[in-house]
């Protein structure tokens, strides 16, 4: 990597809505799908024609956009591909994510000017490997999330300056190697390297004797069995200076099903501590705390820092559930800008909330601070004293300005 160059901040973006928050709320790229070729099938993904308005969306506010095609391909998928790599490149994206080698030998002769990342599907464990990806003509490769910084200090000591690492550093993990599973093609004929996963490693499983058909008994002691692929989440939030020292330039965040709430959530998170690690490294490291409370406000498992600083025991799974760390309710997101006149502005309900409640607000920019719910009126004019309805919407008193794409969240009991 080249020295001082700014890290970059890569946020998934499963759909349009997605898209807009990563970019206002801090990511330097985001990583989408078209609709044939990438990894997320259940992700709403992107038609050409949404995929065009994301890309000038980004674009316009200075943001690059990579679009995965890195499924690995059988014959019938070669079909079409290249009209589609060249409708892709016609739309100004600036990069494709493959995997395959075929599929890369496609985008070479079809759109030979356009940048290309490895994805970490192609298992990138060398720096071997990265030297010969370059010489196909490849800009950076995504290395594999089984390398520990010391692996990824040597892939980048020995490729070409110009070519950039790209890291996982956030978000859900799955038990795999790069992302190369076979449970869910085994046990449900989902091909989840075609962008299909049931992600069995979710499931609550039991022992089963072979010859004691219908007894379950359960690997762990607990009456409820036992989550024996369930896999923390990745959060390397408190260690940019190691991730920076290793030679990562591009710090992704997993999770393009996710919700709008996540992504703003810690991409925001994501945006500062990188901003404060470059301002100041002192400052960076005194607000670890606070980086790690604003992340954790989004749905999430237990941290793990995974393979980055040597091999994973069994601290790093989770054992006895697979239900997610829920403490911040995401209540609202603003739709249209404030109006200084009134003090009212236009917000979705995503889930309920009621006049009287302290909540959070969450701007793209700046701190977020709490207020309590004054005022709301539904789309009638008539005052209501609470808003349970999916996507209801309403007006809403503010005190100060809030903006489009500005999110409310209900403060947990505990904290308040």
């Amino acid at each position: 990597m080249e020295k001082n160059k700014r890290l970059e901040l890569l946020a998934p973006a499963g759909d349009l809505e997605k898209l807009k928050i990563a970019v206002l709320y801090g990511a330097d790229a985001v990583y989408i799908g078209g609709e044939a070729y990438g990894l997320r099938a259940k992700a709403k993904n992107f038609d050409i024609d949404t995929m065009a308005e994301g890309v000038k969306f980004a674009h316009e506010h200075g943001v690059k956009v990579y679009v995965t095609a890195n499924i690995f391909a059988h014959n019938m998928d070669f079909e079409g591909m290249a009209e589609y790599f060249k409708a892709v490149e016609s739309i100004g994206v600036d990069a494709l994510i493959i995997s395959d080698l075929g599929v890369f030998s496609v985008a070479k002769e079809a759109v030979p000017n356009m940048e290309i990342h490895v994805s970490t599907q192609a298992n990138n464990t060398n720096y071997k490997s990265a030297q010969m990806w370059y010489k196909l003509g490849a800009q950076r490769v995504v290395v594999a999330r089984e390398l520990s910084m010391q692996e990824i200090r040597e892939v980048r000591d020995n490729i070409p300056e110009d070519m950039e690492i790209e890291a996982f550093v956030h978000g859900a993990m799955c038990i795999s190697y790069s992302g190369r599973c076979l449970l869910s093609n085994y046990m449900t004929g989902r091909d989840s390297n075609k962008g299909e996963c049931a992600h069995p490693c979710r499931w609550k499983y039991y022992l089963v004797e072979e010859n004691r058909p219908g007894e379950y008994m359960p690997i762990e002691e607990n009456e409820r069995g036992t989550y024996i692929y369930n896999s923390k989440d990745l959060c390397m939030i408190e260690h940019l200076p190691d991730i920076e020292a290793a030679g990562i330039y591009s710090l992704k965040i997993e999770g393009r099903i996710k919700t709008p709430f996540y992504v703003g959530t810690v991409v925001k998170a994501y945006r500062q501590a990188i901003d404060d690690y470059h301002k100041d490294p002192e400052l960076y490291k005194e607000r670890i705390p606070y980086y790690l409370a604003e992340v954790s406000k989004a749905s999430h498992r237990e941290y793990t820092t995974a393979f980055y600083y040597g091999k994973p025991d069994g601290n790093q799974q989770v054992y006895t559930n697979n239900s997610y760390i829920r403490e911040y309710d995401f209540i609202g997101m603003v739709q249209e800008d404030w109006d200084a006149e009134s003090g009212y502005a236009l917000i979705e309900q995503r889930n309920k909330f009621s006049v009287g409640e302290e909540i959070e607000v969450m701007p793209a920019k700046g701190d977020s601070y709490s207020m309590v719910v004054t005022e709301l009126i539904n789309m009638n004019g008539e005052p209501v004293e609470s808003a349970p309805h999916p996507q209801e919407m309403l007006k809403m008193k503010f005190d100060k300005p809030v903006h489009k794409y500005d999110m409310l969240r209900k403060i947990p009991a505990d904290l308040k």
